[in-house]
């Protein structure tokens, strides 16, 4: 195994890793259920997706590549769903029941966690494969773009831990997080359109964006503020 590229594919999942928890500024989180979460996302999620892959390939198969319609499903159901419902149900099941999960914010780290655990396995994959050019191409897309999709996902998690409505709440971060993760891959997917791809960076862009206020507007609501 190419030491140096493992380094190259892991660089970005840390970074992000970091500046998650640093943006946790007022009870951090037990480092143990941190680096539980994100090794169950590493495993686990990826385990649950290989099995929707191969159930969703049975049934929705992709007989034309240059079919808008049958790369639209390919992108958000059989691509965007299976991912960010295999994140979801470890947040879910996980992290949101634990005493520790006593904050909105919490809702955001842990799903990021469970994020970059995912994206750190599937980019130790193509990175492997596609070399020093993939390392840096995933590092400024894919691997944020896992994290936006967790952050959007854990922003409603995290007010659902403490809502009467904790099913619509949940329910609306997995809606989010499959929108953008499908819009960022239908972009991607029809490739074969000249300049659409450009789509996937606004969609990536928009996600950032929403992250941002996301982060912003639970650090503000902390329970622990003072």
């Amino acid at each position: 195994m190419n030491t140096y590229l493992l380094l190259c594919a892991v660089a970005p999942v840390l970074t992000i890793i970091i500046y998650i928890y640093i943006q946790d500024k007022y009870e951090k989180e037990p480092v143990g259920l941190l680096i539980a979460s994100f090794f169950l996302g590493g495993i686990i999620s990826v385990l649950i997706v290989t099995g929707l892959y191969i159930f969703t390939g049975n049934f929705i198969p992709i007989t034309d590549e240059y079919s808008i319609w049958q790369q639209f499903i390919n992108a958000f159901i059989v691509v965007a769903l299976s991912e960010e419902f295999s994140k979801y149900v470890i947040v879910k099941y996980f992290a949101q029941p634990k005493k520790a999960f006593n904050e909105p914010y919490d809702g955001i780290i842990y799903a990021v966690m469970v994020s970059m655990g995912f994206a750190c396995t599937e980019n130790i994959l193509y990175v492997l494969q596609g070399g020093f050019e993939t390392a840096v191409l995933r590092a400024f897309t894919a691997v944020p773009a896992h994290a936006t999709f967790g952050i959007l996902m854990g922003y409603y998690m995290g007010k659902a831990k403490f809502s009467n409505n904790r099913f619509k709440l949940n329910m609306a971060g997995l809606f989010l997080a499959v929108l953008f993760h499908g819009a960022y891959d239908f972009f991607l997917f029809i490739r074969f359109i000249p300049g659409i791809s450009t789509g996937a960076f606004v969609s990536l862009f928009i996600a950032i964006v929403l992250s941002r206020k996301a982060i912003k507007r639970h650090q503000n609501n902390s329970n622990f503020k003072t």
